[in-house]
């Protein structure tokens, strides 16, 4: 061979290779795009610091749940000295990009003393620079989605706090300043509900004042609480948009760009961002889940599902793109200010916090508006485990009593549905005046909260008129199905369908409804579930978040009371081999007692 031909064929060689380098590469970048999207999708497996935020019924829980009222005579040594000393004292490195705050072991004692002041970790936060960097939790498409901002209305960001960390509160306002576009911040408004704390004093105005964006704190002579607080700062905002935060969160960027455009382009919208998680124990930031919504148990406790098989489908063209949520979550929202006070603001005669975040949901929804979220907009939130706050008058009067007022106001007869299961509200019912919150639902001419069930929420897990409600019982033990309550995986956050004594008294953890649909399912949007194929003799039966699939599908005959799972064509019973402690499972019909099962209705109102 030639060194020319030689040279050419190593030429020809070199450019194969090329080529197949640049063809991995490319498949490389496509592998990793199509696994971002699929992780997007699917939560595939949660960090340690997700899983604490998962309660026990395996639903995502990061928002609305108070753990008690602790009062500082049970806390350690906390003297008016400590309690009244800012102790912010940065490194230059702590908590970058979000980390989590390692604090030394020889300083763990102090650690836990100062942990009872604000029931998280202060000596954490006040290692942290007030303007901490955090990573850009969006998902790609979000990058560039929102940047046609020129000519939007801007927005007054309202803050309130009682007796908030100096390095919590600055934070948020930092996060804000440094990660929000200036020509859509209006002002940054901090209210102040009467706190006791000297540095949030004198030494907080001159602070704020120097500040880059005009911000103000405005306060209260006596303690109001937070639904009073806000509709103080709506009242003082200068802002066309109006965007509540709380006193401890971190904005992310784009958080603010996603939240205006949406609100601009339709008046009644009030938009609430992706919050996600700041660990009350590391101060780490945890991006959340995405593709849940906000709604609401039978106790009328906020809580987070999985959004609706028929909106994943939706959304498959394009996952950023904002989607409906039948209730918010309470702290984190933009709304027009106009919109605001003519939907009547808060309820005012509501007290310190709690239930406020249903009442603006059912409102707006019922009365012409919508209550979406951004998922291009992420705000982080610190959540606690308990509140260091005090209710004045007692959690269980503050609580029920505003939940209460929700009830008796927007549930119609759903609302005799909450006062027959839960009789700390029904021994409050009578003592709440509601009639102008009645007027101004007739002024507003809202619409039903049936309208809302069937079409904010159709796959809602309430009892209606056309719906089973009641017990499901097994003729043979004379035994009631019930919903356990131990806490699971991801893949299994209930557990085996099991059967207990039936209750004399009806209770909630036995209650069930049948859907017109076959869809059995009961409280926290949780669903009896079976395998669709399985080769195994007698599969189990569990508990399981509805998902919409056939595989929770069921029909009862009345004749011969068989619960048939429809995909399986296999019948609920119990295990021949007398294992009932692990749970009910699938056999071939034959009609046998053990597989008969009675449908025992409970009036619900």
């Amino acid at each position: 061979m030639s060194r020319r031909l030689f040279r050419r064929v190593w030429l020809v060689i070199l450019i194969i290779c090329l080529i197949a380098m640049l063809v991995l590469l490319n498949i490389g970048e496509l592998q990793e795009e199509n696994e971002t999207h699929r992780k997007d999708w699917i939560p595939v497996r949660l960090s340690k610091d997700q899983r604490e935020y998962v309660d026990a019924h395996g639903v995502h829980v990061v928002v609305g749940h108070y753990m008690g009222d602790p009062s500082n005579s049970g806390n350690p040594n906390l003297t008016d000295e400590i309690l009244n000393s800012n102790l912010f004292a940065p490194l230059p490195n702590e908590g970058k990009d979000g980390m989590p705050v390692i604090i030394p072991a020889h300083l763990s004692s102090k650690m836990r003393q100062l942990y009872h002041i604000n029931r998280f970790n202060l000596m954490a936060s006040d290692r942290i620079p007030l303007n901490r960097s955090l990573p850009d939790v969006r998902k790609k498409r979000c990058q560039g989605k929102y940047n046609d901002i020129q000519g939007l209305p801007k927005t007054t960001v309202i803050i309130v706090f009682h007796n908030e960390a100096w390095s919590t509160l600055l934070r948020t306002v930092h996060s804000v300043i440094n990660r929000s576009p200036s020509i859509l911040l209006q002002e940054i408004l901090l209210v102040d509900d009467a706190s006791t704390r000297k540095f949030l004093g004198k030494e907080l105005d001159d602070y704020v004042s120097q500040l880059s964006i005009p911000t103000r704190v405005i306060r209260t002579t006596k303690r109001i609480g937070l639904i009073r607080a806000r509709i103080l700062g709506a009242k003082e905002a200068n802002g066309q948009i109006l965007t509540f935060l709380d006193a401890h969160c971190e904005c992310t960027i784009g958080w603010l760009e996603a939240l205006v455009t949406r609100v601009a382009e339709d008046r009644t919208r009030v938009v609430c961002p992706v919050i996600d998680i700041i660990s009350d124990e590391t101060f780490a930031y945890i991006r959340s889940f995405e593709l849940h919504w906000g709604a609401f148990n039978w106790d009328l406790h906020f809580r987070w599902y999985t959004i609706s098989g028929d909106e994943l489908k939706k959304r498959r063209k394009d996952i950023t793109e904002p989607f409906s949520s039948p209730a918010m979550a309470g702290g984190l929202f933009a709304m027009d200010k106009n919109f605001f006070f003519a939907l009547g603001s808060y309820d005012d005669r509501m007290e310190v916090w709690g239930g406020e975040n249903l009442e603006m949901s059912f409102r707006v929804w019922q009365c012409g508006g919508s209550v979406e979220i951004s998922p291009c907009s992420h705000v982080g939130h610190l959540f606690r485990k308990s509140s260091p706050y005090s209710f004045p008058g007692g959690v269980t009067k503050v609580l029920y009593g505003n939940l209460v007022r929700v009830a008796l106001v927007w549930m119609d007869e759903w609302k005799d549905f909450f006062f027959k299961f839960n009789p700390e509200a029904e021994r409050l019912r009578d003592l709440q005046p509601v009639r102008s919150r009645i007027e101004l639902r007739k002024k507003l001419s809202c619409k039903s909260f049936k309208w809302y069930l069937d079409t904010v929420w159709p796959q809602h897990f309430f009892p209606t008129e056309d719906r089973f409600f009641g017990k499901i019982k097994n003729v043979v033990r004379g035994e009631c199905l019930e919903k356990p309550t131990s806490k699971g995986s991801l893949n299994q956050p209930m557990g085996p369908a099991l059967l207990v004594p039936c209750a004399s008294n009806p209770v909630l953890s036995q209650m069930f409804v049948m859907e017109t649909d076959g869809f059995i399912a009961t409280d926290e949007s949780i669903c009896l579930d079976a395998p669709d194929k399985d080769d195994t003799p007698s599969p189990r039966v569990k508990v399981l978040a509805c998902s919409g699939n056939l595989r929770q599908k069921w029909s009862h005959n009345k004749k011969n009371r068989a619960l048939k799972h429809i995909s399986s064509d296999l019948c609920l019973d119990l295990p021949k081999d007398g294992s009932i402690e692990k749970g009910l499972v699938l056999n071939p019909c034959d009609e046998s007692v053990t597989q008969q099962w009675t449908l025992e209705p409970v009036p619900w109102r």
